[in-house]
Formats: C-alpha cells, structure tokens, sequence
C-alpha cells in the first residue's frame, strides 16, 4: 500500500538537507519531493509570487506543489487531494503552514518505510503544524474536542440513572526465576612430594699386608679360586591411591514471607444536591470525605 509522507520546514535549506538525510538513508530521490517556500514571515498570500521553485525529481507531485505555491493560494488544492475534501480542517492547517514554508513529500510504498520517513523528517526538524498553526494566526472552525471524564448517565424514558462503578484489587501469584546455583567438577593437578630413606650397598676391598709362617690351612687354600659379592640398593616405588574426603550436595529450602501489596483503586462517587436551596449536599452512607467528586478519576 502506498503511503504519503510530508514534512514541512521553516526554510529551503533545511528542507534540502531533509531531503539528503532521505537519500543516505536509502530512500529514492525520484521517491522525494520538494518544494522550496518562501519565508515564514511572508504576508499576502493573494498576491502574485514568482516562479521560485525548481522540480527536481520530475514528478507530479512536486509539479503540483510548485504550481499551486507560486499562485500564492492554490496550495490548499494540493492538501485536499491528500486529506479528502470531507477533512477540510486538515486542509486549511496544513495550506496555512506549507504556504510559507518548503515542503518535503516523500512517496513510501510500505509501513515500514512510511515510518521511517517520517522519524528522519522529525529528526530533521520539521515543524508541528498545529502549534505553527497557530503561530501563524490560523483559528480552528470546527467544535473543539473535549475529553468527558464524567460519569455516563443513562436515560431511561423520563428517569435518568448513573452507573456507580467500583474497582477490586485483585492479588495473585506467580513464579518467577530469581537465581540459582550450577555445580561443576573439573580434575586439577597439583605438583606433590614425599621423603623416603633408601639403603644402599657397596662392596670395598682392603689389602692388609702380612709376614708370618704358613700354616696348613694356608696351604690348602694355596690354589686358584674366585670369590663374589653382589651390591644392592633401594629404589622408590610409586603408587597412587584416591580417596573420597569431601560430597557436596545440592538442595533447596523453602522459606515463606507476608509481602503487603500497596495500589490505588477507584469507584464512582455520587453526590446529591438540592437545586434551589442552600442546603449542603448529601453524601451516600459510607463516605467521610469532605471533597466533592463531580467526576471519575
């Protein structure tokens, strides 16, 4: 669906610098329209104004804006063919401000885009029409819009009742998460050590020199012989051996607390006056307050 969205600005740079935020931003500059005005402070809006603008994209919609701006009074044409004629207030608004202003008509072919446009224009600084409206002296023709808070009377024939409305706090529960706790195990490894004694051998051999006779048994042993002696030593022996020395487990306790909720409710309150007398109102049963409630809150 094809949208149309317009921003109006004080003056022709701004307007053109609108313009070349559209483009950055990815909009088509055949998609753009503009129509550089004349000032705001300009008077006489009958009067003969020279051609001051320049279609730059080659639409129609600019052509249109650019004729009706330099006959001065014809740029309401253009808004009525946006607004419908049924919205004439529109209409006259905006005729009132884009006539001395630059308009900025930007031709959107989706919701998205039309939104987007739109925030780059705002951002860009085009003016609110109402209050440049007024600025400009234009005055509302149509009833104003009134927002009636009071309380709905319902007409019944030649009765007329009114509907006293009280609202309830309810309260309830939920749950929600608050937190929690996560147990990971990881295997670390730490360097250790350990003292151990070790026993050691080693074979010595000593020479004693001797000069005596030889005996018998000397001369038994006087033969070709061998004797051997073997060394030994300790050495470590590792193992290792695993012990449990701690559980940790994981549980929940459940506590319970009394939380008051605090919050404003409202009710309709109706108060009974005598008309032509002097007497003060009546209260229905019930209500102390010294405030008079002519309407909901």
């Amino acid at each position: 669906m094809a949208h149309t969205v317009i921003g109006i600005f004080d003056n022709a740079s701004e307007a053109q610098q609108a313009v070349d935020q559209l483009v950055s931003q990815g909009f088509s500059r055949s998609s753009i329209d503009l129509s550089a005005g004349a000032s705001p402070t300009a008077t006489g809006s009958d009067e003969l104004i020279p051609d001051r603008h320049v279609n730059r994209s080659g639409t129609r919609t600019e052509e249109i804006i650019d004729d009706t701006k330099d006959v001065g009074s014809g740029i309401g044409g253009f808004f009525s063919s946006l607004f419908g004629s049924d919205d004439q207030e529109e209409t006259k608004k905006y005729a009132t401000v884009g006539d001395r202003g630059s308009i900025v008509t930007v031709h959107a072919d989706t919701d998205a885009l039309a939104v987007q446009a739109a925030d780059i224009l705002d951002e860009a600084g085009a003016v609110d029409v109402n209050e440049r409206a007024a600025e400009y002296g234009y005055v509302s023709t149509s009833p104003t819009a009134r927002i009636d808070t009071t309380t709905p009377v319902t007409e019944t024939g030649s009765d007329q009742s009114i509907k006293v409305i009280e609202e309830n706090l309810e309260v309830g529960k939920r749950t929600v998460e608050t937190g929690g706790v996560r147990l990971r195990s990881r295997i670390v490894a730490k360097p250790v050590e350990e003292s151990i004694r070790l026993r050691e051998e080693r074979v010595t051999v000593s020479r004693t020199p001797v000069n005596r006779a030889a005996t018998a048994a000397d001369l038994n042993a006087f033969q070709e012989g061998e004797i051997s002696l073997t060394e030994h030593a300790e050495v470590p022996v590792v193992s290792k051996t695993a012990n449990v020395v701690e559980e940790i487990s994981v549980g929940k306790a459940v506590t319970e607390r009394e939380e008051v909720i605090r919050d404003t409710v409202r009710k309709t309150e109706v108060d009974v006056e005598n008309l032509g007398t002097t007497d003060q109102s009546i209260r229905p049963a019930g209500t102390d307050s010294d405030e008079i409630t002519y309407s909901t809150k």
